[in-house]
């Protein structure tokens, strides 16, 4: 009986380190899914962010090349009208 248990303690001793560095540890199981995870949020915030900069650079270069382009995004975003104008805002949705 005694010799079974003797002979089984060194497997006892490798799943116990296995499952210890698993779980806890600088490069555990546990903190590299979180790793991912955070991976996978950054990913999708940059490519968020490209998006948003391709957006941009976009209308940068419509601006420049066409003034009435100015003159709609003065109205539109700013409310900027002409002197003799008179402008009403509607909140239609």
């Amino acid at each position: 009986m005694w010799m079974r248990v003797l002979f089984n303690l060194p497997l006892i001793v490798v799943v116990g380190v296995i499952l210890v560095s698993i779980m806890w540890g600088e490069n555990s199981y546990i903190k590299r899914l979180g790793y991912q995870s955070r991976i996978h949020q950054l990913e999708s915030e940059i490519k968020r962010y490209n998006d948003s900069s391709s957006l941009y650079m976009h209308r940068v270069i419509e601006i420049n090349a066409d003034p009435e382009a100015i003159e709609k995004v003065a109205r539109e975003q700013y409310g900027m009208k002409h002197e003799n104008e008179d402008v009403f805002v509607t909140d239609i949705k």
